[in-house]
């Protein structure tokens, strides 16, 4: 495994409409045997960024380094990479274990480390029972698992994967994520995961680079992005979010004094600094409208009207409305009642959850 860095790398596609910059000036670094996350909407560029790191197009600017090598315009198979494609791409008229072998093959590993490091494959993949299969016997999941097996087999330095789980129904999918991160871990390879899924980044990924039009808005762990965005489309593209604007009215021991149309809440200072009179927007996850007070905390006691309460077994989700007409959503947990719809009750913001953005 090695690691893995970018710098000012670009790509700029023609059109007749004139020239379109799929990737703007991109530089990260993936530490070896991380695994590491592209995400972000339809058409922000990380899967063009995922083929130029597979070499299958160049970048119009900026150097790819797989460890200390230089490897921008090296052609694929030279640059010791291997990619796991969102349909598969099984070859149908194989069983199971010529598709693993398949690379092993092509460089003429003896037939005996072959059926070794297959069977090693198989079983870490737990698939060892369907060698003889062909891909049309197998489940989704299971042909997910041959190809991750075929993929790691040539022992790449740099697994790539393209949206791997996007052909699976969800209770499939949430399943076969943990089985990829405990597959790549196993295996201690450096791996780059291009996903739309904003739950599947969370739940698996060491780390996240979020992308936005072709550039880089935010990268972190799962739990730094969730709490502590930098705008408010990180806020909203990893998750459910509320969001006030107020200003800023004092400042004591790091907790911030925000006024807003619902009056004064405190908050913390996220990665924005702001200053005394400058307006923000406060963001706040419905796990942060409480119905309790938390003693100990400090916390603004706000009055709302429950308008909405949704029993989704151990948990529940709310709306309130505060004055001003300013709707709010909440998450309970446990799921237990403790007020009717349509009763007036106070909420509580901590300002732990409260974290501002800059306008």
């Amino acid at each position: 495994m090695l690691p893995v860095h970018l710098q000012n790398v670009s790509k700029v596609y023609t059109s007749r409409r004139g020239p379109v910059l799929a990737v703007d000036d991109i530089t990260l670094d993936i530490a070896s045997g991380e695994l590491f996350f592209l995400l972000g909407p339809s058409g922000c560029g990380k899967t063009t960024l995922l083929r130029m790191l597979a070499g299958f197009i160049d970048p119009s600017q900026g150097q790819i380094f797989f460890g200390p090598k230089d490897v921008t315009h090296l052609a694929p198979e030279r640059r010791d990479a291997a990619m796991v494609f969102q349909n598969y791409a099984l070859w149908p008229h194989m069983t199971v274990f010529k598709n693993v072998a398949y690379g092993l093959e092509v460089r003429r590993v003896d037939a005996a480390q072959r059926r070794q490091r297959v069977g090693e494959l198989l079983e870490t993949v737990r698939i060892a029972d369907r060698a003889t299969a062909k891909p049309m016997e197998l489940s989704g999941g299971q042909q997910q698992r041959v190809a991750l097996a075929r993929a790691l087999a040539v022992r790449p330095s740099c697994l790539l994967l393209d949206e791997p789980l996007s052909n699976l129904d969800a209770s499939l999918r949430a399943a076969m994520r943990w089985e990829i991160r405990r597959i790549v871990k196993q295996a201690g390879t450096t791996a780059v995961y291009v996903t739309h899924d904003q739950a599947e980044a969370l739940a698996i990924a060491d780390r996240i680079a979020l992308m936005r039009e072709g550039k880089l808005v935010q990268m972190g762990s799962g739990r730094e992005l969730y709490e502590s965005p930098n705008s408010r489309f990180v806020a909203e593209f990893l998750g459910e979010a509320n969001f006030i604007a107020g200003q800023v009215v004092a400042e004591q021991s790091g907790v911030l004094k925000v006024q807003t149309a619902v009056g004064a809440l405190l908050a913390r200072k996220g990665l924005a600094s702001p200053s005394t009179g400058q307006s923000v927007t406060c963001c706040i996850r419905p796990e942060g409208v409480r119905l309790l007070s938390s003693p100990g905390q400090a916390e603004a006691r706000v009055q709302a009207k429950l308008t909405e309460w949704t029993h989704l077994g151990e948990s529940a989700r709310f709306k309130v409305t505060l004055s001003g007409g300013i709707e709010l959503a909440g998450a309970a947990m446990p799921a237990r009642a403790t007020a009717a719809v349509g009763q007036e009750l106070p909420i509580y913001l901590s300002a732990a959850d409260v974290t501002i953005l800059p306008q």
